[in-house]
């Protein structure tokens, strides 16, 4: 039976980005209309209601000093490293190399604010990641802030390496080396790549927010936390690996 939802609601966005992911099509950004950030946040939460549950969740801000933004990770879209990803669904196959981070203990909601140090009370395992950005967006460039947020922040999937035991030297990246090659060749290096290296103040900004919207963060989740290599795009057929110093490396194959 059909549930029917009231247009322009955020069921009904989340209704209309859901069909595209299944029939691997896209959504004119203007049927979203102009959302404000709550408004994307409402639709995240009526999308994880549909696809969920929830796996983790991905965190980043454009450069120190700005307000992060973020989007819950369905649990289905959590992959073990050398995993080959084919069909419709990956048409854009942007590739991030990211430092990811698993909850040992859960962060719940309530009043008192969460800190630094609850943040490294509760992170158990640290992980090298690829993120597969796609976007279920027409116009994924040019669709805005506020819909690419409500695209669950143009997340496709996670592919996770080997993990290791967390220490507080990865909550800052500041001097971080990453890799990233399709195939035998190399297309990005870094050093200190990473757009906001204070991974401590994301992981805690994200903590609050997510208790401040009412779900929190939950032991065993992953936390994905911005790309140190930049947004690469890979072809049809490729092999990708990503290499994090002293981490370790994980690919992915199309």
């Amino acid at each position: 039976m059909t549930t029917l939802v009231a247009p322009g609601t955020p069921a009904a966005l989340a209704q209309l980005l859901c069909g595209a992911r299944e029939l691997g099509e896209r959504v004119d950004p203007a049927l979203l209309g102009a959302l404000a950030r709550d408004g994307s946040y409402a639709v995240q939460d009526a999308t994880l209601a549909r696809i969920g549950p929830v796996g983790g969740w991905k965190v980043g801000a454009g450069g120190p000093g700005q307000e992060p933004t973020c989007a819950p990770l369905p649990a289905a879209g959590l992959l073990p490293h050398g995993v080959a990803l084919q069909g419709s669904g990956w048409r854009l196959r942007g590739i991030e190399v990211e430092v990811a981070f698993v909850l040992g203990a859960s962060l719940p909601p309530r009043d008192k604010p969460y800190t630094h140090h609850d943040i490294e009370a509760a992170l158990a395992h640290v992980v090298p990641a690829i993120e597969i950005v796609e976007s279920r967006l027409e116009d994924w460039l040019g669709a805005g802030r506020d819909a690419q947020l409500a695209d669950l922040l143009s997340h496709g999937a996670l592919v996770m390496g080997r993990p290791r035991v967390f220490t507080r030297d990865w909550l800052h990246l500041g001097a971080l080396e990453a890799t990233l090659r399709f195939g035998r060749r190399t297309v990005a290096h870094t050093i200190g790549g990473h757009q906001s290296p204070d991974i401590g103040a994301l992981l805690v900004w994200l903590a609050n927010h997510c208790a401040a919207r009412g779900v929190g963060l939950k032991a065993g989740q992953v936390v994905t936390t911005g790309t140190c290599t930049g947004l690469l795009l890979a072809s049809a057929g490729s092999r990708v690996s990503g290499a994090i110093e002293g981490l370790g490396t994980v690919t992915v194959r199309f």
